[in-house]
């Protein structure tokens, strides 16, 4: 497995493709394996950069509490360590946290941004019901499929879950496998509760594309439409019917988005 030292630990990366550098930050409590739907389809058209966070799966766990910038600090560090001077930077939910302080602390390193079913964070952060919050703080069963059934499909609609049977076993059995343990858990949980770039991100100037699903119950797609009126130049894409996973469900039509927007 390429473990490479970034930061201070040895972070896992995998590279698939050419052409122009994209680097894929996953979500909340997620790794690599979040991008399954887009590695293969953009790998045919960019050099697809994926990797675990520090304290996920198959990156070294280290104490301490996280914060988004150290975060994007190691987005960077990665991307210098293995020779790579920019790239386009994709981010999703809470990897969409650490995309926005990338384009802000590195704006040299980053080409395009897109953001994926985020928010600036702070106070005018448009927060989900309180029972979802509720059920994505709590620990209980971690690492279980039992906990996967019960709290990651609060990310995908009622219909995918239904109709989709085989790939929601896929994801649950991917989530379970990539040990996220509490501490790393409760870091990243604190660390999203206390981002806010509401004042920065207008000094973005990076071509951004803000992209949304419209029953999102995680990250309610009023925070993307914020976003996107906060960020000069940023385009905003909602996807009709689409969760807060919409790049899941409906992969091939967001991957058309990214590419055309990336390629543009």
């Amino acid at each position: 497995m390429p473990r490479i030292s970034v930061n201070g630990l040895k972070l896992y990366y995998e590279i698939e493709g050419n052409g122009e550098p994209v680097v894929l930050i996953p979500g909340f409590a997620a790794g690599r394996w979040i991008w399954f739907k887009q590695t293969g389809d953009l790998s045919r058209q960019f050099r697809v950069i994926t990797f675990d966070p520090r304290g996920v799966s198959a990156s070294d766990k280290p104490e301490g509490s996280q914060t988004i910038g150290l975060l994007a600090d190691d987005v960077a560090h990665l991307l210098q360590t293995i020779g790579i001077e920019s790239a386009h930077v994709v981010g999703a939910s809470f990897g969409g946290f650490v995309a926005q302080e990338f384009a802000l602390k590195y704006p040299s390193m980053t080409r395009k941004l897109v953001l994926c079913c985020t928010s600036f964070g702070g106070p005018n952060h448009v927060a989900p019901a309180a029972a979802t919050l509720l059920a994505l703080a709590s620990t209980k069963g971690l690492d279980s499929e039992e906990r996967m059934r019960a709290n990651l499909l609060l990310a995908f609609s009622p219909e995918y879950v239904r109709t989709r049977v085989e790939d929601v076993e896929e994801i649950v059995r991917l989530r379970a496998a990539n040990e996220v343990p509490e501490h790393v858990y409760l870091s990243q949980w604190q660390a999203a509760m206390s981002f806010d770039a509401e004042s920065r991100v207008s000094q973005i100037d990076r071509p951004t594309l803000v992209l949304s699903g419209d029953r999102d119950v995680i990250v309610p797609v009023q925070n993307s439409r914020n976003l996107a009126a906060r960020i000069p130049g940023a385009k905003l894409s909602i996807c009709d019917g689409g969760s807060h996973t919409f790049f899941i469900e409906q992969a091939g039509e967001f991957n058309s988005m990214v590419s055309e927007f990336l390629k543009g």
